[in-house]
């Protein structure tokens, strides 16, 4: 089936792409969320006079996406994770661990957008490049430093002095 895409979708297109997909995805996902529209005739000439206006909005979504590269691109970001003494993490920095710190900043993005190969598993520093818009990507510094654990026991707390009060004695009384 064919389709005329309305928004991006990201392993299929782009705004205005036609696009052949299997009937159950259009059905199910594409138009029911209007991310895209059956390419009919009918469809197909409208989509020739909305070119223009797609093409202004590729120009807006551009802009807003390069701005967005712009404030991602100055961010630095800190994870402080348990480490082996060779610089090998006990787990590791997954692009939700990299979603959540962002979110947590204010950008509100998917996280099949950063691009990690494979989970950071190393202390350093290191780069992630983050799909912002179409033709745009954004590069975040991360920075993966050892927790670091005390070697020696925190102090214990002192005994506390016994303030009961002295039990009567079981003696016999000798002035009996």
């Amino acid at each position: 089936m064919q389709v005329i895409l309305r928004e991006e979708v990201l392993s299929l297109g782009t705004i205005g792409d036609v696009v052949e997909v299997k009937p159950g995805y259009a059905r199910n996902y594409l138009l029911p969320r209007g991310l895209a529209v059956e390419a009919s005739t009918r469809n197909l000439r409208q989509r020739e006079h909305q070119e223009r206006v797609i093409g202004e909005k590729r120009l807006r979504e551009q802009k807003t996406a390069s701005a967005a590269a712009e404030r991602l691109s100055s961010q630095a970001l800190s994870f402080t994770m348990r480490a082996g003494e060779d610089g090998k993490l006990f787990g590791s920095v997954t692009n939700q661990d990299i979603q959540r710190q962002l979110e947590e900043r204010g950008f509100a993005l998917d996280r099949r957008r950063i691009v990690l190969a494979e989970p950071i598993k190393a202390l350093g520093d290191h780069e992630v490049s983050i799909l912002v818009g179409p033709d745009t990507r954004a590069t975040v510094k991360v920075k993966v430093l050892a927790h670091e654990e005390s070697e020696t026991p925190p102090p214990a707390k002192p005994a506390a002095p016994s303030t009961k009060p002295a039990a009567p004695s079981t003696e016999p009384n000798a002035a009996e």
